[in-house]
């Protein structure tokens, strides 16, 4: 299934895309995309129904974060060599964690806000991971069970707040809209392999990310078995999993959003994401 949320910010409904393409709404069935909705089992009743009988979706409605209260978000840093190497590190021997604000979380084609004060906005496209059934010390073996589904994320970067100063990444990665999420949440039973997705981004036309997820250092299994062992995983977590090269810290000379520019990205399978970029208020 490709479920999504459409609505005004903070008051978005849930939503099916049916076998032709069409919204349809949930909002009869489950009252959001999260928690406890993303159970196999109620999953597995949303998969039952016959959505071409639930209401129609009129218009070209705002389309929001493909998931809802979401408890934690969760990154993976360095997770492709080729953009390890463009950030000047070496692979990591491990998985590097660090978090982004939930309140960083807006749709997939709202504006990307550049904050006070940055000068190095960056981009960077990555596999969303929506955790849906809960856990802690997760096997390895039984991690993709756990998986409700796959979304693509922006992973929207300040580099300056983020490598420059003292403190952790978080500062780079929190302020608002700089987590856009979605269109779709696609259940984990339409991504066989989630090591074998085309993952792309482009700035005004131009393509910087052009890569596969197939080239991960840690894959999907072992992300979602890691981070379970330092913080128990809830149903709607989220675990963005790292970009592919071609950042634009990573340019030469390096290259950085400014208002007006288009970001345009997406994942095969998991649709796209478009957005504007505007400076703050």
């Amino acid at each position: 299934m490709k479920l999504l949320r459409y609505g005004a910010p903070g008051r978005e409904k849930p939503a099916a895309v049916d076998r032709k393409g069409v919204l349809r709404d949930l909002s009869g069935q489950i009252g959001d995309l999260a928690g406890a909705a993303l159970l196999p089992e109620n999953l597995d009743a949303l998969r039952g129904l016959d959505l071409e009988s639930l209401p129609e979706i009129e218009g070209t409605p705002r389309i929001g974060p493909c998931v809802g209260e979401v408890g934690k978000f969760v990154a993976i840093g360095l997770n492709y060599a080729d953009h390890a190497k463009e950030s000047g590190v070496d692979v990591p021997r491990e998985p590097v964690i660090f978090m982004k604000a939930t309140s960083c979380i807006c749709g997939p084609n709202d504006n990307v806000v550049i904050p006070g004060g940055s000068e190095k906005t960056d981009w960077e496209v990555e596999l969303g991971v929506v955790i849906g059934t809960p856990g802690h010390n997760i096997e390895e073996a039984e991690a993709l069970s756990h998986v409700a589904g796959y979304c693509v994320v922006n992973d929207v970067s300040e580099r300056a707040f983020q490598l420059e100063g003292t403190g952790q990444w978080v500062k780079g990665k929190s302020a608002d809209t700089f987590g856009p999420v979605g269109p779709w949440l696609v259940t984990s039973d339409e991504v066989p392999d989630p090591q074998n997705l085309p993952i792309w981004l482009e700035v005004n036309g131009h393509r910087y990310q052009d890569g596969s997820t197939k080239t991960m250092v840690f894959p999907v299994a072992h992300l979602v078995s890691y981070v379970s062992r330092f913080m128990s995983l809830q149903s709607g977590n989220i675990i963005t999993t790292g970009t592919p090269p071609g950042v634009g810290m990573g340019q030469n000379p390096p290259t950085y959003l400014k208002p007006g520019d288009v970001m345009t990205l997406g994942i095969d399978g998991l649709g796209e994401q478009r957005q504007h970029v505007v400076a703050s208020n």
